[in-house]
């Protein structure tokens, strides 16, 4: 069962900064996870909320923003709003790396980053996965480059089970923990699909989720739930 670092390692360090993918890097989770906004400028910043208010000292909506503005901000412990580029850059291919696509019009500039990377920098198509709760972005993320594989997020179980991941040609559905039961894990592993619980805190939990035969959790925890 993979362990992946949710914003980093988010129950220690403020989430979604470089600090945070660091210290997941660290625990040792077999890998990170990311938020993405694209703000006006076409700079693709690492942030989960649309407004600034809750993770730093700033506020307003994320896309109000200008990159200069966003960079003034302390996301916590003096630590700035990373760019997708300088985690990667902190990954440095020793991990992989899941990017959530939070904004819309985002699976273009992550597709062509992914693909910057893969060209110029010496990754794998391997080491990335996109993932989304929109999944009209996941579906263009996909026809542009379909050589990375898709997560689709979903909070609730559909009345078809995991019929609409296959559709989309997902490798994964990614579930809440809120929600997830033994009926879909077996119905997405029959389609081929991997399963990615979100958010897997405490250990009780993830050994349920063991005996569920789920492939992966999300944890701001990570050493906690191994």
């Amino acid at each position: 069962m993979l362990i992946i670092g949710h914003r980093g390692a988010m129950g220690y360090e403020p989430e979604n900064t470089l600090r945070s993918f660091r210290k997941a890097i660290e625990l040792g989770v077999d890998m990170i996870e990311l938020d993405v906004y694209l703000l006006n400028d076409r700079s693709l910043v690492v942030i989960h909320d649309d407004t600034v208010d809750r993770t730093t000292n700033g506020k307003g909506y994320v896309l109000d923003q200008t990159f200069e503005e966003i960079r003034q901000l302390d996301a916590g412990r003096g630590e700035k709003i990373p760019t997708l580029q300088e985690v990667l850059d902190l990954a440095d291919r020793k991990i992989s790396v899941n990017i959530e696509l939070k904004g819309e019009h985002t699976a273009g500039p992550v597709a062509r980053v992914i693909q910057e990377y893969v060209t110029n920098n010496g990754w794998q198509f391997e080491k990335f996965s996109v993932s989304s709760f929109n999944h009209h972005e996941l579906q263009a993320f996909k026809k542009l480059l379909p050589q990375v594989k898709i997560g689709a997020l979903i909070v609730g179980i559909p009345v078809t089970y995991a019929k609409f991941a296959e559709e989309l040609g997902a490798y994964s559905v990614n579930v809440s923990l809120e929600f997830i039961n033994q009926a879909f894990v077996n119905d997405a592993h029959e389609r081929g699909l991997k399963i990615f619980v979100f958010t897997v805190n405490e250990r009780d939990d993830s050994e349920r989720m063991k005996r569920l035969g789920v492939d992966g959790i999300f944890s701001n925890y990570p050493d906690k739930v191994r």
